[in-house]
């Protein structure tokens, strides 16, 4: 796991603008990538999505790490293309898959296509990975969950703003969730968590049986 981690913060490093050659981010990148190895990246949007994936794998009692599969969150959609020509077939040579919403799955396929790697190995969230959760979920037992995970009393003076009037319980709680700074992150391992295994949003089903 360390040696996994320390993968991805190199790969992270190098996509940033960091050097390539020797002594580089890019040079530990390429050297992580062998001896590990590395052969699955699993590109995710930020550390929300990799916590529901993480604990999704760990749900059905798989160490992605020791898989050879790295869970690598990216800082942004934005930064695909770059994350994909050092990683994909101009790169590193591995195989590249992740999630990435409606809404920009054509930018995805853009820059998939510039680094020569397959956008068929992306699945596709209506909104974004939260959404999925819960309306797999219900705004019923999200709020459950709000309540237990101690947040009950924001929810409640957060849902009182004349902005959240006219929204539907889902839109209302997926935008509480990006309202404090690692809330989303808890809740993505959390909503997760309260999944029933036949209650898995398909996106994240697919992307797992994929690795």
């Amino acid at each position: 796991m360390t040696d996994m981690r320390a993968f991805g913060a190199a790969v992270t490093a190098w996509a940033a603008g960091g050097p390539g050659g020797p002594g580089g981010p890019g040079d530990t990148a390429r050297e992580l990538a062998a001896r590990l190895p590395v052969r699955v990246v699993v590109l995710l949007e930020g550390l929300s999505d990799a916590a529901a994936v993480d604990a999704l794998a760990e749900g059905r009692g798989r160490d992605l790490a020791a898989e050879g599969v790295c869970v690598l969150p990216m800082g942004g959609a934005m930064s695909v293309g770059r994350f994909a020509q050092l990683l994909g077939p101009s790169g590193l040579g591995l195989r590249l898959t992740g999630l990435c919403d409606e809404a920009e799955r054509g930018y995805y396929a853009r820059g998939l296509e510039r680094a020569g790697a397959a956008p068929e190995g992306f699945f596709v969230c209506a909104a974004d990975l939260e959404d999925e959760l819960i309306r797999a979920l219900g705004a019923a037992r999200v709020e459950e969950l709000v309540r237990t995970e101690g947040d009950f009393r924001p929810l409640r003076t957060f849902l009182r703003q004349p902005a959240q009037l006219g929204r539907s319980p889902e839109q209302q709680l997926r935008r509480f969730l990006g309202t404090k700074k690692g809330r989303k992150i808890h809740y993505g391992r959390a909503l997760v968590e309260a999944l029933g295994p036949d209650r898995v949003p398909a996106p994240l089903e697919d992307l797992l049986a994929s690795l």
